[in-house]
């Protein structure tokens, strides 16, 4: 891929979503990366994204209306705004990429880059998982790619899947390594690690209590019709991924749920992931003992490591070049993360969204759903509780009260119904 773009004749021109820490990465590896430049960079506390600009020594212009945007770009320079609907709209960008990590904003912004004709790609797990059917289904209505990013574990995972698919194994289960699990973990406890780490705090608690896991997953149950065996997953404990073995009865998962989504925790290698395949022809059993991978059938690969931004760049290209998604939801909703309680809630109390004090994420069959299911956890902020829900219980859409207007849930509704998901009825029937 690097030849090649090298070899191209203009550039690859981004517009940007976000100037977090993956914003922040992904435009330092934009610069680092043959034919990529970043041409506009939202971000709505307008500080963090001049910070992000003059970090990179990226010469930069504040706009905040679509004809500075474009006078900016032509005199050589990244516009910089709050809105990402803004970047969107930039004529020279050919790809978006939402890095941020907000969900109410990108039901809102996302579908605008799709409208202007921009392929799509989402660094932004949590918005991927919620409204990924749709905005799927409209990029290709656009005749542009939509697809997540590459280097986050989700990515990784797939490339490992697409390997061992390519070489004729089965695959019995995607796996990912998780270093420590604290479902109660929330953004007062977590200020040691978050600072130690350089993190935001509601990032680091969904980090740290599982949702991010749940949500990765689900994308990858979505785009590969895998199913999770129970809600939120096996998780055992381990010491070297080499013990998945050992520690799943693979043939029994296998034979009841067809492929799977699991992880293992507190293994090595850590930031690690593995992918689960099996083969029973003869001869390819005897090679893979001679290259020390077992006996078979059922044989585990893995990686042990995934980089994030730094890997983010193929899979872009690819999207851009040759209108190829790395991984998209081509199942629709085969899988959700539903909201539990960190804690005894009443009526009254505010759910307040993904890594805060109120709710933890598991990753379920949409299938298993009955007629009044969770409240997914990318749509469980600003959300009032109406009835008593105990700590660990489910939060059902029916004991909470929401704004049906919000631009969030009306997409979430809609990428429901694009892919005929399993609980398109009982959601739309929900009360507001």
């Amino acid at each position: 891929m690097r030849n090649r773009l090298r070899a191209l004749d203009s550039t690859i021109d981004v517009a940007m979503a976000g100037a977090g820490a993956m914003g922040r990465g992904l435009l330092h590896q934009c610069l680092a990366t043959p034919a990529f430049r970043c041409v506009a960079l939202a971000d709505p506390d307008l500080e963090t994204a001049i910070d992000c600009a003059e970090a990179a020594d990226v010469p930069y212009e504040v706009v905040s209306d679509i004809g500075a945007l474009h006078d900016c770009i032509r005199n050589g320079q990244m516009a910089v705004c709050k809105d990402a609907a803004l970047a969107a709209r930039a004529n020279p960008a050919e790809v978006f990429i939402d890095a941020s990590n907000a969900i109410q904003d990108a039901a809102r912004f996302c579908p605008v880059a799709l409208d202007h004709g921009k392929h799509l790609v989402m660094m932004n797990a949590e918005a991927d998982l919620a409204f990924g059917p749709y905005l799927m289904q409209q990029a290709a209505e656009q005749g542009v790619t939509y697809a997540s990013c590459d280097g986050d574990q989700h990515g990784v995972i797939k490339r490992l899947v697409d390997d061992l698919r390519l070489w004729g194994f089965d695959l019995v289960m995607a796996g990912n390594i998780k270093g420590y699990l604290d479902r109660y973990a929330n953004p007062t406890s977590i200020i040691p690690e978050a600072d130690k780490r350089n993190l935001d705090y509601h990032m680091c608690t969904a980090y740290t209590d599982g949702t991010k896991l749940g949500v990765e997953m689900a994308l990858l149950a979505n785009a590969l019709n895998l199913k999770t065996p129970m809600p939120g997953m096996h998780g055992p404990k381990a010491d070297h991924v080499r013990e998945v073995h050992d520690l799943f009865d693979l043939e029994a998962l296998w034979k009841e749920h067809g492929p799977v989504v699991d992880y293992i925790l507190g293994a090595e290698p850590n930031g690690g992931v593995f992918a689960v395949g099996y083969c029973e022809d003869a001869y390819q059993q005897r090679m893979m003992e001679y290259y020390k991978r077992g006996e078979g059938p059922f044989y585990i690969f893995y990686r042990p490591y995934h980089l994030c931004h730094v890997e983010a760049m193929d899979a872009i290209a690819t999207a851009v070049l040759d209108d190829r998604s790395l991984l998209q939801p081509e199942h629709g909703h085969v899988a959700d993360v539903y909201a539990y309680a960190k804690k005894d809630l009443v009526p009254g109390d505010q759910l307040d969204g993904i890594g805060g004090y109120a709710c933890y994420g598991l990753i379920e069959n949409c299938a298993n759903q009955d007629r009044q299911p969770g409240i997914p956890v990318t749509l469980a902020d600003d959300v009032r509780v109406t009835t008593k829900i105990e700590k660990d219980e489910k939060i059902p859409v029916s004991a909470v009260e929401m704004d049906g207007d919000r631009a969030d849930l009306q997409l979430y509704r809609k990428s429901l119904a694009s892919c005929q998901a399993p609980t398109v009825e009982a959601f739309s029937e929900a009360r507001p």
